[in-house]
């Protein structure tokens, strides 16, 4: 049995974030598929008990939930290349930005598909206005980190797999209000670690449009 086992769903964006970390530090892992519509596996349940979901790492059987702190772990785990600057200073700006997306991103997006009408534009101008807060903490830096990919682009970058979803469903293009940042997406997406976890956008979308027919969402 490896050492290393990633309880995953395909179209999560937050078991994305740790595929990318693990491919960034060479790490080889298992990854097991869950079925989180028809049932659960044991082994999910048992190892994310609070919150039942995915993503769960194993490392030599002991589990880690949570994307954030397990990007986190992976890198304190294996040291090599690092993921966050090496001075303190550094390394609180990108928790910070790591804690603003983990609260404001992938919920603002998840709005614009659930809504429809006035409730999806005003949905879609709080989405935009979250996009320009991150542009302005990349500025003109290639990472958020400056020259490096490194935690706060794994973090955030894996969410931008469900951008063309959230584009398509609200009538707009990110393109159009944050440049910037949609330079910082493609030139991530040239980096293997994250172009061989990002899935085909057009399947994102099915799967949201799934969603959107499982919740009763026309």
């Amino acid at each position: 049995m490896s050492d290393v086992i990633l309880l995953d769903c395909w179209a999560s964006p937050f078991c994305m974030r740790v595929k990318i970390a693990l491919e960034e530090k060479g790490i080889k892992y298992e990854d097991r598929a869950e079925d989180l519509f028809g049932g659960k596996s044991e082994l999910l349940l048992t190892s994310n008990p609070i919150y039942r979901k995915v993503p769960v790492l194993l490392h030599n059987g002991k589990p880690l939930c949570e994307s954030s702190i397990i990007v986190g772990y992976i890198d304190e785990t294996w040291a090599s290349p690092p993921l966050l600057p090496s001075c303190p200073y550094g390394r609180a700006q990108a928790k910070f930005w790591v804690d603003f997306i983990d609260k404001k991103l992938f919920d603002a997006g998840g709005n614009i598909w659930k809504t429809k009408g006035e409730e999806q534009a005003v949905a879609v101008k709080d989405f935009i206005e979250i996009l320009k807060q991150l542009e302005g903490g990349l500025g003109d830096k290639d990472y958020f980190g400056g020259d490096s990919f490194g935690f706060v682009d794994i973090i955030a970058i894996a969410i931008t797999s469900w951008f063309n979803a959230f584009e398509r469903c609200g009538n707009f293009k990110v393109e159009d209000h944050t440049p910037k940042f949609s330079a910082w997406i493609k030139r991530c997406l040239q980096r293997e670690t994250v172009a061989k976890v990002i899935p085909d956008p057009e399947k994102v979308y099915e799967f949201v449009l799934f969603l959107k027919k499982m919740n009763g969402i026309e």
